[in-house]
């Protein structure tokens, strides 16, 4: 089991890959479109075997990403950016907005709370209590 995070913006998107214990295994920034989506997919690829195996925490709840996604047979939830910018907020010295920190975010919030083990019984307590953000894609 793998968990993405997907910081989407207009032109690109910031992703990070964690394994079952919490640690980053990958990440990358990709372009917007169908090149990303590969490049995406390719990344994944070589972390699961199986779609099944994938679970991605993404910003938004719709287009052509997302349903590349979804099509793909990932486990995909859209995730509040509010919850993001207010956690970034509390959990980060200058409260500035970093693509790259919103999808470690993402990623860490993908898991199933207790699943990985590099959480802050903090973070923990946080999550289980946050668990409402993440709302399920299917196709």
């Amino acid at each position: 089991m793998i968990f993405v995070g997907d910081d989407w913006s207009e032109n690109h998107h910031d992703i990070e890959i964690q394994g079952q214990d919490g640690k980053r295994v990958a990440a990358k920034r990709f372009p917007e479109g169908l090149d990303g989506v590969r490049c995406l997919h390719e990344l994944i690829a070589d972390q699961a075997n199986d779609p099944g195996e994938v679970v991605i925490g993404i910003e938004t709840d719709r287009g052509l990403w997302v349903a590349a996604l979804v099509a793909a047979g990932y486990q995909v939830y859209a995730v509040n950016p509010k919850a993001v910018s207010r956690y970034r907020e509390r959990h980060s010295t200058s409260g500035a907005k970093s693509d790259a920190g919103d999808a470690k975010v993402l990623a860490t919030w993908s898991a199933p709370t207790g699943t990985t083990t590099a959480k802050s019984p903090e973070t923990a307590s946080w999550e289980r209590r946050s668990r409402s953000w993440l709302v399920p894609i299917s196709g």
